[in-house]
């Protein structure tokens, strides 16, 4: 199974579709390369990690890297090239994100105003809520899952919902469902 890609793959659970998959990177400096890939896109994959919200960016010290993949997702959900794609968003690595709240790290790092509970489900609804907070395209479909790559079968069934998902899209946008 393909987890990491570094350009271009096609990955094996996804032989029996036409499909793409592009890993565009997730730098600043790498970002205005890619956009024009996505013309005809039906889906967009957005993967965030839970984890790093007490984390800042290797090429900026200051930047919070979950605050900066709130930007990148806004900037995504609301460019006219994906208006009328639908959006699935993986919030990764709950694994280590389990961790460093057992560990007593506060979401407060990133989310001064966070005032909720300090639990894995409270941080996690409300991190999810932010970023479906920043879309601005009314019916917008955005699908969220909490995942852990790590996990092989928790990943299967996230994809296996994804490929549902967009093949649902397809059959409607073709009358058939």
């Amino acid at each position: 199974m393909c987890l990491q890609y570094k350009t271009f793959c096609t990955p094996e659970y996804l032989q029996w579709v036409s499909s793409k998959v592009f890993d565009v990177g997730g730098q600043r400096s790498q970002r205005k390369k890619w956009i024009h890939c996505f013309d005809d896109a039906k889906a967009v994959i957005f993967v965030a990690a839970l984890s790093e919200y007490d984390q800042v960016l290797s090429e900026d010290n200051t930047t919070n890297r979950l605050q900066e993949s709130l930007l990148l997702f806004q900037q995504i959900c609301n460019n006219r090239f994906f208006l009328e794609t639908n959006i699935i968003l993986f919030l990764n690595k709950k694994d280590v994100f389990l961790e460093k709240i057992a560990k007593g790290r506060s979401l407060k790092t990133a989310f001064p105003e966070y005032n909720g509970d300090d639990t894995f489900d409270a941080y996690a609804k409300y991190i999810e809520k932010k970023f479906f907070m920043v879309n601005e395209v009314p019916n917008k479909a955005i699908y969220c899952h909490l995942t852990c790559a790590t996990d092989t079968q928790q990943v299967q069934f996230v994809l296996d919902s994804v490929l549902d998902t967009i093949l649902s899209s397809k059959l409607k946008g073709c009358g058939l469902y």
